[in-house]
């Protein structure tokens, strides 16, 4: 597990990484293009996945320095989808608790992954149940049916109105108040219509944050796209949490609340 600037979470573990969403404006994959591949010390390279492929890793591959040093390869796939089976026990070796969001360089429930590496990571996470994981995907459906942890908090990424309203978001997943779920609204594209300020009342805490890097074509959202977010949380009674790339817009202190401190109470 890595220490993060996540400002939400105290940690991040990613038994698997990769994506094919293929969003413009990610910025794990920009990570992964940076960091990844990888070389054997006789030079060699394994074979590199197709498109589309997963893989599966049971021990880290590593890259070879120009220094005749040798580092763990984060990414030897660069972005493709992949299990790093051998991650699975890091939660255990970290034995003071902490708030882990997990897969932060992919999307666990993304249509491509396996049932089978969910349940892995799931069972990784209740041999280590004094940790809190936090889980997001833009493919919550995908949480229904799967034996999840009951100290997790399960989020879905939305970025525009669009994003409420198409299939597949596990509407009565989330208005069913069984389990801890979350939205994070970023990076937030456009203001949200009222057909979506409406469905915020189904979360039980909302993050709201804005594109980084310096992509051409980056939106930087206007103060009242963030203002109708909190007016909404708000009046739902639902806590509410800035991340630090709002600062600049916000123009104030920023709210940056956390859902399990008013369960503590």
């Amino acid at each position: 597990m890595n220490q993060t600037k996540i400002e939400w979470c105290d940690m991040t573990w990613n038994p698997v990484t990769g994506c094919l969403h293929g969003c413009p404006y990610c910025y794990a994959q920009r990570q992964a293009h940076r960091f990844g591949g990888y070389m054997l010390p006789d030079g060699r390279t394994l074979h590199a996945p197709l498109e589309g492929e997963t893989c599966v890793i049971d021990e880290p591959f590593c890259i070879h320095r120009k220094n005749r040093k040798m580092m763990r390869a984060p990414f030897p796939y660069d972005f493709a989808p992949t299990f790093h089976r051998y991650r699975l026990d890091e939660p255990e070796r970290e034995k003071k608790p902490k708030n882990i969001f997990v897969v932060s360089m992919g999307d666990l429930f993304g249509e491509w992954v396996p049932n089978e590496w969910i349940q892995e990571v799931f069972a990784a996470c209740k041999r280590a149940p004094w940790h809190r994981y936090l889980f997001l995907t833009k493919h919550p459906s995908r949480y229904e049916g799967l034996n999840g942890p009951k100290n997790a908090w399960y989020g879905a990424t939305v970025v525009n109105t669009a994003d409420f309203v198409y299939p597949g978001r596990a509407h009565d997943l989330f208005c069913s108040g069984q389990k801890n779920t979350f939205l994070s609204i970023e990076p937030l594209q456009n203001r949200l219509y009222a057909i979506a300020l409406d469905n915020l009342k189904c979360f039980k805490w909302v993050i709201i944050g804005a594109e980084t890097g310096n992509r051409k074509e980056k939106i930087i959202p206007q103060r009242k796209w963030i203002k109708d977010i909190v007016d909404s949380c708000y009046t739902s009674g639902i806590p509410v949490f800035m991340k630090n790339s709002l600062a600049k817009v916000w123009d104030a202190p920023l709210i940056q609340e956390f859902p399990w401190e008013a369960q503590n109470g």
